[in-house]
Order: C-alpha cells, then structure tokens, then sequence
C-alpha cells in the first residue's frame, strides 16, 4: 500500500506546495511544519500581507472576526474567513478562500485552498486537501487513548509513521458528514463522502462513499468535476 502525498493533494491548491512536495509520505510534513512557517511568512509580500503579532501573517483580503484567537505560528491565505471564536493554537496554514468557523479549533495542520471547517470542528496534526469540507462536529483525532505511536492501517498492511500525534489525511473534495470522527492516522482519498455521525479509522478508497467500516460503495460517477 502506498500513500503518496501527490495521490491525495493537488499540490497547486496551497501555499504550503513547496513543503509538501518534499516529502512521499504526507505526515512527515508535519513535523516541521512550524519551522516552514517561520521561514515563509517572512518572504510573503507585505502589499499582500499583514503581521498583526510576530510570526503571524494574515492576508489583507482575509476576512477575520475580532473574537477569533490567532497564535503564532500562522499563515492565513487571501480571501480566507476566521469566524467568531475560532481557536488557531499554531502551527497552521489556512488557504486561499477557506473557513475556520465558529469555535473551530486549528494546531499543526494544513488548510488547502477552499477548505472548510466551518462549525465546531477540531482539526489537529492533519492536512485537509483542495475543497475538503467537514461537517458541523466533525473532528480529528489526533491521539490514541494508550498514547502510543500511531500506524496507518489498511487492508493488506500497516505503516508505522513514527508520530505519537496524527490526526487525519483528507483528500481533495471528501465530503465529511456532521459529527463524524476521524480516528488517529485515517486516510481518506479524494471525492469521498463520509455519512453523518461516522466513525472512521485506517485508509477509505476515492470515489466511494462511506457508510460504516462494512459497508464502503463506490460512487456512481457524474459530470459534475
């Protein structure tokens, strides 16, 4: 089983494209997202972007609600929306156009463009591809309850990634539905849809819709990409 990170991401849908495109294995990004932060926010350009506080840098065409809390570090891509009570703790990159909701919480993640997380969603030590939206619930787990590392598990094998936190790797344009759970080190490939109120561990095929862990269906195909 292999999980590229360019079978899971179009890498020109964020500004974290050069970062990414480094590592073949998505999570290994993570771990040295914050210092990529760092070293980006101090290159982008000041006509387009903002400090409001050291190492933090906001588009000026984002749209941010003044009871939302922004820690550093951070990048918030332009026409991106942070709405009333989110709860950026660091390490995390928001993308072109998307929406950290009301009392979202966002820490080492990546936020492609088009994103949304736009109602009381955790996202943690994850990455959320072009167009991913989760439900309103939804969130990442990002630890497992015996604290131990966390393994990818699919049908034919187990890759240990060598992380105590990974939250989920989710493809571009999956469809997550309100309350779900993403277990610690879930893959989901893009166009994916996952129903309400699931709950969601090792690696979901694309183009399938998931309805429990015994009953994931392809998707009838349409014209709507």
């Amino acid at each position: 089983m292999d999980i590229i990170t360019n079978s899971l991401f179009d890498l020109s849908h964020t500004i974290a494209s050069a970062h990414l495109e480094k590592f073949n294995n998505p999570w290994e990004a993570l771990s040295s997202l914050k210092e990529f932060i760092l070293e980006l926010g101090k290159t982008l350009d000041s006509d387009k972007f903002y400090s409001p506080c050291e190492n933090v840098w906001i588009a000026r065409s984002a749209k941010i609600s003044p009871t939302a809390e922004i820690n550093p570090p951070c990048i918030i891509d332009e026409e991106a929306e942070v709405r009333h009570c989110a709860f950026i703790r660091g390490s995390a990159i928001v993308g072109k156009g998307a929406v950290v909701g009301n009392s979202t919480e966002l820490k080492n993640t990546i936020l492609f463009d088009k994103v949304q997380v736009p109602h009381f969603n955790y996202c943690g030590d994850s990455i959320l591809g072009y167009r991913s939206h989760l439900g309103a619930g939804a969130v990442t787990s990002n630890v497992k309850s015996d604290k131990t590392n966390v393994a990818i598990k699919g049908d034919d094998c187990v890759i240990e990634t060598g992380l105590r936190k990974l939250g989920a790797l989710v493809g571009d344009f999956v469809e997550v539905g309100c309350n779900s759970v993403l277990n610690p080190g879930t893959v989901i490939f893009p166009y994916t849809n996952v129903y309400p109120l699931s709950n969601v561990r090792g690696v979901i095929p694309g183009n399938h819709i998931y309805k429990s862990r015994s009953e994931i269906i392809i998707k009838k195909q349409t014209d709507e990409r």
